[in-house]
């Protein structure tokens, strides 16, 4: 098995995904359409990265049931590595629902592991984490997500932390990421203020990344280097079929363009663009995540951000 460049290590599910004429609330309504794909934050951003062509691998846990296989399964087909994927015996694999709002792509979502137990500290595999050039982190697993970012750490690997969400060990992880972006909310409950720019500087200021971020949906982003403070508008879409795994995949170009330059700007951008062509069909997963023409002819052709 080829050592990953990138590695992903956190939530993998399977999605309902079920468009809808509108979100109901405490009323009925007849689903437009239905599917069933792989999801997670991790998941997501790891299969984001091979079909921008990178080697990717995922690191995470499912059970031994039919929503196991599917995830398994899907990761195959979507050529990331699940070598290092431990299976629970007896478990129940994560699963979510979501709905999708037909007219705007806007989307709710409902997740569950209840009954998977998380990927511990002692189940990672160090050498091939320390041979990667990209370690993804969601926040779940923290346990094994911990110990993958200091052996990371070590060996110079870059370490990317899509913080969305508060949840236990975000304390340790914080000062371990290389490049930390936040979601907006994340950012703003994080340092209780009300300005994203100056929580992004103070984030900076304590945990000392090389790169403190926000992302804000279609407002687009915002980065810190410690020196230079950038903003990039979000690429404006015709048509959004689903805005399900955006911000995974912002996250995977903005690695991806970070091995390549360190332009704050280039690599907003070239996260900007893969999460624009993503809202182009269901989930966060190929097809609708893009390969690496697409987004340079992308690039090309919106030269407006």
């Amino acid at each position: 098995m080829k050592d990953a460049d990138y590695i992903g290590l956190g939530f993998c599910s399977n999605d309902h995904l079920a468009v809808l004429p509108f979100i109901p609330m405490d009323t009925k309504v007849r689903m437009l359409s239905h599917a069933i794909m792989g999801g997670g934050p991790a998941a997501n951003s790891t299969a984001g990265a091979a079909a921008l062509g990178m080697r990717a691998a995922f690191v995470g846990t499912v059970g031994d049931d039919a929503d196991g296989r599917m995830i398994l399964d899907d990761f195959a087909k979507q050529n990331v590595d699940t070598s290092m994927v431990k299976i629970r015996k007896g478990a129940t694999s994560a699963i979510a629902y979501l709905w999708i709002e037909e007219k705007t792509g806007a989307r709710s979502c409902a997740w569950t592991r209840e009954g998977l137990d998380e990927l511990t500290a002692d189940e990672i595999d160090a050498e091939r984490i320390a041979a990667a050039k990209v370690l993804h982190l969601d926040g779940h697993n923290a346990g094994g997500a911990i110990a993958a970012a200091k052996v990371a750490r070590e060996a110079g690997v870059t370490v990317m932390y899509d913080a969305g969400t508060h949840r236990d060990g975000m304390v340790e992880l914080l000062p371990l990421a290389d490049l930390l972006i936040c979601s907006e909310e994340f950012i703003l409950k994080l340092t209780g203020l009300k300005d994203a720019e100056e929580a992004v500087r103070q984030v900076y200021a304590k945990y000392r990344p090389k790169v403190c971020g926000a992302t804000m949906g279609v407002r687009g982003s915002m980065a810190f280097d410690g020196k230079d403070f950038v903003k990039c508008p979000a690429f404006k879409v015709e048509k959004v079929v689903d805005t399900t795994g955006c911000g995974d995949l912002f996250h995977t170009g903005f690695a991806v363009r970070w091995l390549e330059t360190h332009d704050l700007l280039e690599c907003q951008r070239f996260g900007a663009a893969v999460s624009a062509i993503k809202c182009r069909g269901l989930s966060g997963r190929p097809p609708s995540a893009p390969t690496r023409p697409e987004v340079e002819e992308f690039l090309i052709n919106h030269k407006e951000v």
